[in-house]
């Protein structure tokens, strides 16, 4: 029989040492099934932490662009040199003209006015919030109409006395009937229902819409109060172009009016870099968590490993006097290591890729909770580096030992 060669001999020793590791640890159950619990809990966080933060960014962009997306939004804030106020200084339908055709990166403007009058509910009287929009209201805030339509051109060029009702106003005034075709008094004036609606995402009463409000077209504005627009809307055609915008829309209005007067101009990309910002800092606090608890669990597999090298050190002089080199019984410990590590990491990635198949029934409509593939494979090669780096000194101690000094050992 031929003797076999080293390359030959090199798979068998590498499934010897497999087969020797796999016993070990079986032979330990439950010290390996302490110890991998740390690996599982880290490389679980460090999933769950990921996804938490791609879950909160994409809620966060989905509430802002449900607003409207690449909104720049203007109003006045102070006239006159002592804050006095000068009407003319107010924000008008042909600035907003301006607005679209100064600046070609705008694709549509839109202006409201917000104006308190009061409804007959039941026989009381309650206070609603009117608001008169343009026309290009819709295009930018895209609210849901749940009933009947929104206005249109017509409306807007023959002032027809028509109007929208949020869904908590249409409860209360029509709450058995469809509100559609109806009519309902609002201050003097007698107004058609022609739409029910709500806010794709909802502001909570900090726009222009409140829970019980009514739309109507901008031009009706004037048998109400002076006409001019409280708060001007311009859209911008793709997210880079909405700081440009930002800065021509002040520079417009700037123009348009006195010296004296002072517009804030805003767009939502700053809220969304303020959300971003929080959402990295908590998601870098929370993985330093996680990481914390993989360092925890590879400092309990050192020591496990140490302990276990004191309790197998004539098992390692047995192995050694019948022929094992230094390298193979080093791999054996590392190898032990890495398996807790690993499978401590695979465990905690199936808990943690399990949790949103639980989770994602009880979210609201429309929202998911998505899982990162790259934060899976940081997760399992993390959990493997953490077992390898602190599966390296108890592994170098075993191969150090001296074979007589083994066997004498008891």
């Amino acid at each position: 029989m031929m003797p076999q060669s080293g390359r030959e001999s090199l798979p068998i020793l590498r499934r010897e040492t497999l087969l020797v590791a796999l016993d070990s640890l079986r032979a330990n159950r439950v010290k390996a099934f302490l110890t991998t619990l740390g690996v599982v809990i880290g490389s679980a966080c460090i999933v769950l932490v990921v996804t938490i933060a791609l879950t909160s960014k994409q809620y966060i962009i989905g509430q802002i662009e449900g607003i409207g997306s690449n909104i720049v939004y203007a109003q006045l804030i102070r006239t006159g040199p002592q804050g006095t106020a000068t009407l003319s200084d107010e924000i008008t339908v042909e600035d907003l003209q301006a607005i679209k055709t100064g600046i070609p990166q705008v694709v549509e403007v839109a202006g409201t006015r917000e104006i308190p009058t009061s409804v007959v509910i039941a026989g009381e009287v309650r206070p609603v919030a009117l608001v008169g929009v343009t026309e290009g209201f819709q295009r930018i805030r895209n609210l849901v109409v749940v009933r009947g339509r929104f206005l249109d051109a017509d409306d807007m060029i023959e002032r027809g006395k028509v109007c929208l009702l949020t869904e908590e106003l249409a409860q209360r005034l029509f709450p058995a009937d469809d509100p559609v075709g109806k009519s309902v008094r609002l201050g003097e004036l007698r107004f058609t229902v022609v739409g029910v609606f709500r806010e794709r995402v909802a502001t909570f009463g900090q726009s222009e819409i409140k829970p019980e409000s009514v739309i109507i077209p901008f031009p009706l504005i004037q048998f109400y109060a002076d006409y001019f627009v409280r708060v001007a809307y311009a859209q911008a055609a793709r997210t880079e172009d909405v700081p440009f915008v930002t800065r021509q829309v002040e520079t417009i209005l700037k123009a348009q009016h006195r010296q004296g007067a002072t517009y804030d101009v805003r767009n939502l990309s700053s809220f969304l870099e303020t959300a971003e910002k929080i959402a990295n800092a908590l998601t870098i606090v929370l993985l330093l968590v996680a990481f914390i608890a993989l360092v925890i669990s590879g400092i309990g597999i050192m020591n496990i490993q140490l302990v276990t090298v004191t309790q197998r050190t004539r098992e390692i002089g047995v192995r050694k006097a019948i022929g094992a080199r230094r390298s193979e019984i080093q791999a054996q410990f590392l190898l032990e290591a890495f398996l807790i590590s690993g499978i401590g990491g695979l465990i905690g990635i199936s808990i943690a890729a399990a949790l949103p198949l639980l989770i994602n029934p009880l979210l609201p409509r429309g929202m998911s909770v998505p899982i990162s593939p790259l934060s899976i494979v940081v997760a399992f090669a993390v959990s493997c580096l953490t077992g390898v780096i602190f599966g390296y000194l108890p592994a170098n101690r075993a191969a150090g030992l001296q074979p007589t000094e083994s066997l004498r050992y008891e």
